[in-house]
């Protein structure tokens, strides 16, 4: 079955876990691969605005990271205060998957709104899929130095 109301995206990467929850959990370092809030400032403590490469408009974002399961919940909008929880990341540890240990499963997922287009929503996941290589290529360019 297709899934009509979450859509998920992952990716592997050649880097730890830790490494790759670091920029999943970093509003800052979020705004180098997220298109939907692309290049972001701190507008205060934990709270992100960055601006669409889609139609140049805001998007604001609030991120709540728990380092200890590797995920981060996203609460996003298109102003301060209509902002909601929207989308999750999760990084598992290679070797959890069987995988080389010094590498990471990078999660994203998405929840279609009620009032969210056919168009909206096929343009979401396919941003999500895309974001996908930005982070692994990120992450391992970093990695190499």
């Amino acid at each position: 079955m297709i899934d009509p109301f979450c859509h998920t995206s992952s990716i592997a990467v050649a880097v730890p876990a830790d490494a790759a929850f670091r920029i999943m959990a970093d509003g800052i370092e979020q705004g180098r691969w997220a298109w939907g809030s692309w290049q972001r400032r701190e507008a205060e403590p934990g709270l992100f605005v960055g601006t669409s490469i889609f139609d140049g408009k805001e998007t604001w974002v609030r991120l709540h990271a728990d380092p200890r399961r590797l995920t981060v919940d996203y609460d996003v909008g298109r102003t301060r205060d209509k902002m909601q929880f929207r989308n999750a990341a999760r990084v598992l540890p290679g070797a959890l998957l069987g995988r080389d240990p010094g590498s990471c499963v990078v999660t994203l997922m998405s929840w279609r709104l009620a009032s969210q287009s056919e168009d909206a929503w096929q343009q979401t996941c396919t941003v999500h899929e895309a974001e996908m290589y930005l982070i692994r290529g990120l992450l391992e360019r970093e990695r190499r130095g």
